[in-house]
């Protein structure tokens, strides 16, 4: 039997034509958007069910008032404009999207309308296939041979994405087989499997690079890649099940199911879970069967797409606005279960952004084992979302809750709502904690953003190696033969946890025996502590860039050493504007001499109060300066030159001096050094191959200065 659905929102009956018409503004800017979100930047911010019943929320509208249908609407369109960056290519035969069905009756219906439309008495031969979660891609092919790869965009126009297609091996640079067709597009799904994305996003993280959200995402990004070495390095693959243009067919009276066996003889990867059925019952039992197989699959899906077999029948079914009437895709429910949340914990990561992760009671949702699930943040928990909306209606989230819990994409776990009647009696709202859980810093939230943030950036062992690596990199400390490698070996083991730690190796040596590392030896030991040794003195921005303070990086570790001179002026000025800080802020002088040097501003000097305020910082960096020699006072910027107060961009090679000599000779004569040009910028010195830094500087009208020109501006 086929089971009915439900019927369409009740309160659509009660909706005003001008009640509608807001509302499907409102449908169409947030579809809008979240298809920008998926087809462009990979990064959906709702799950499919959500994202579906705006769909339907809209057609419905649009079906009680076709007045207001617009050519732009989400409904009449597919997908999302190409990004920029990549080459636009316009797709012969568009690439549409499909209708949705959700319950059996759905399906039904859909065969139904396809005998009345061909007026035929049998259901017509369907072909079932499970619908793959990952990006949409037409190939073309002439003469057999590959020569241009487009994913969907819009359905009208993709981008050109030949060069990174090439490097998947599922997509056959040349058909194989005699009756090729002199043109064709050939179309399928890039997916990434499983195992292949959960290995992918270890590896992301272990590099600290980007952690996608799911197989679909990581699909998508690898391909979409500029750098065709990192799509090539990427476990990407491909189904083929469709078709544009097809110059002439390969076989007589074709048909779905014989096209795809072409396919396959042709050198493409087939899915073979594809069944050929002769009923609605049979597509249905199809549809149930690939539903309980759903977890086991090495590949995500998301649902089952039916399309008629006989390609003459497809032909005269044609299309309806953007979909055909010859197919439609019959969607899961996302897949959820009901657990309790025995406990909130904060996660704090190597930034010091605090996460709160809920400990669930193992429950199996789609075939995996949750017992954790991100609840992203604080207002995340209250029941606000990023966009300050309640999400959830405003139902927030205690330990005891018994929440329903879905696997976002199928791989991440989060919490979707709150089983309100089931709410412990005792169960207390969540405080988002104001210390940091792992050193007991005082944690802060900066205005507009959602995260709470450790301050103990010197000491914090959950931020320790990532920390000690910014201590010693090129524009820090700079010590040779101390890199990122040394310091994650030497913090393993308990050698380094804190800066003051790398000048004391040298004392500790004879317990540490650091030559008898592999690698090590006597000489290069040697080497490593007369490095260090060399870096007892220090300059006074080096010193404050090395301390990792947020939002101080390069530009303004040197701002506040020329304001305040020498380290003394500076940490006088530091801890005064610290121990007067209140809960309603600080309006102490030192403060305000902070806030008011040029370029620093109220994020950086709240920043900076911040570090010093936290006595845990004080102590670490105290036991650093124990160990240093001298720290160099600034030179002050002049302010009488002919660059004082002028922005300069240098670019290209420069023959007559370094790039970093240049750098620190504009600064000390007043100017600011910007790494990009804009409409701000005053000068581009430009040496020999300059790029697009003085194309820009061309098109903005900016002052264009050769090295000899620039030498005579600052009076050589």
């Amino acid at each position: 039997m086929v089971s009915k659905s439900k019927s369409v929102d009740p309160d659509l009956s009660k909706l005003t034509r001008a009640k509608a018409k807001v509302e499907a503004m409102r449908l169409r800017l947030a579809i809008e958007g979240h298809d920008k979100a998926y087809y462009q930047d990979d990064a959906p911010k709702i799950s499919d069910a959500d994202y579906d019943a705006l769909r339907r929320r809209l057609e419905a509208i649009e079906q009680k008032f076709p007045e207001l249908v617009s050519a732009s609407s989400p409904s009449q369109t597919v997908g999302a404009a190409p990004a920029r960056g990549f080459a636009k290519v316009q797709h012969v035969v568009p690439m549409l999207s499909l209708g949705n069905a959700f319950a059996d009756d759905e399906v039904a219906e859909f065969v139904e309308r396809v005998q009345r439309f061909l007026k035929l008495d049998d259901v017509p031969a369907i072909v079932a296939e499970p619908k793959i979660d990952g990006l949409s891609l037409s190939l073309r092919y002439e003469h057999g041979e590959l020569v241009r790869a487009a994913t969907r965009g819009d359905g009208f126009t993709g981008e050109d994405v030949t060069a990174n297609v090439r490097t998947i091996a599922d997509v056959p640079n040349t058909l194989k087989g005699k009756a090729i067709p002199a043109a064709c597009e050939l179309r399928g799904e890039v997916y990434m499997l499983k195992h292949d994305f959960l290995a992918l996003n270890k590896r992301q993280e272990e590099a600290g690079e980007t952690v996608f959200a799911n197989p679909r995402n990581s699909a998508a990004g690898s391909l979409r890649q500029k750098d065709v070495a990192i799509t090539a390095s990427r476990p990407l693959k491909f189904f083929a099940y469709a078709w544009g243009l097809m110059s002439d067919y390969p076989m007589d009276e074709p048909t779905q199911h014989k096209m795809l066996q072409w396919l396959d003889r042709a050198g493409f990867v087939v899915n073979p879970e594809i069944t050929l059925c002769h009923s609605v019952e049979d597509a249905l039992a199809f549809y149930r069967r690939i539903g309980e197989q759903r977890a086991s699959l090495p590949y995500d899906i998301d649902g089952v797409v039916y399309k008629v077999d006989r390609l003459d029948y497809q032909e005269r079914l044609g299309f309806v606005s953007r979909s055909p009437r010859w197919a439609i895709a019959h969607k899961f429910a996302a897949e959820q279960a009901t657990t309790v949340l025995e406990k909130i914990d904060i996660q704090v990561g190597r930034t010091g952004a605090m996460t709160p992760v809920a400990r669930l009671q193992p429950v199996t949702v789609g075939g995996v084992v949750v017992q954790n699930a991100t609840l992203h943040n604080e207002d995340y928990i209250k029941g606000i979302g990023n966009d300050g909306e309640p999400i959830r209606d405003g139902v927030d989230i205690r330990e005891g809750d018994t929440v329903v819990v879905q696997r976002a994409g199928d791989v991440i776990p989060q919490i979707v709502s709150v089983v309100m009647d089931k709410r412990p009696a005792a169960a207390e709202p969540y405080h988002f904690p104001h210390k940091c859980p792992v050193c007991g810093s005082h944690a802060v939230r900066e205005e507009g953003e959602a995260v709470w943030r450790c301050t103990g950036a010197l000491i914090c062992p959950a931020q320790a190696v990532e920390r000690l690596k910014h201590f010693v990199s090129r524009l820090a400390f700079d010590i040779d033969g101390l890199g990122e490698k040394q310091i994650e070996l030497f913090h393993e083991r308990g050698w380094v946890q804190e800066p003051a730690d790398i000048f004391t190796l040298k004392a500790r040596n004879a317990d540490l025996k650091l030559e008898q590392l592999e690698g090590y030896g006597e000489t290069s030991v040697r080497n490593l502590f007369a490095a260090i040794d060399a870096r007892r003195t220090i300059e006074l921005h080096r010193l404050i860039f090395a301390l990792g303070i947020r939002h101080v990086g390069e530009g303004n570790a040197k701002l506040l050493a020329r304001h305040y001179g020498t380290l003394d002026s500076f940490l006088t000025a530091m801890r005064a504007a610290a121990d007067a800080q209140t809960e309603e802020g600080n309006a102490s002088e030192a403060y305000q001499d902070l806030d008011n040097i040029a370029g620093i501003g109220d994020v950086v000097a709240e920043a900076v109060v911040e570090f010093f305020a936290e006595e845990r910082n004080i102590k670490a960096l105290d036991a650093l300066l124990s160990e240093l020699t001298d720290v160099l006072p600034a030179e002050k910027a002049k302010s009488d030159t002919a660059v004082a107060g002028k922005t300069v961009v240098f670019t290209g090679s420069l023959s007559k001096f370094t790039r970093d000599e240049a750098k620190a000779t504009a600064e000390r004569l007043g100017a600011k050094v910007a790494g990009s040009v804009s409409k701000k910028t005053d000068y581009v010195v430009a040496g020999e191959d300059a790029g697009s830094k003085l194309t820009k500087a061309k098109d903005l009208g900016v002052t264009v200065l050769n090295e000899d020109e620039w030498l005579a501006l600052i009076g050589g």
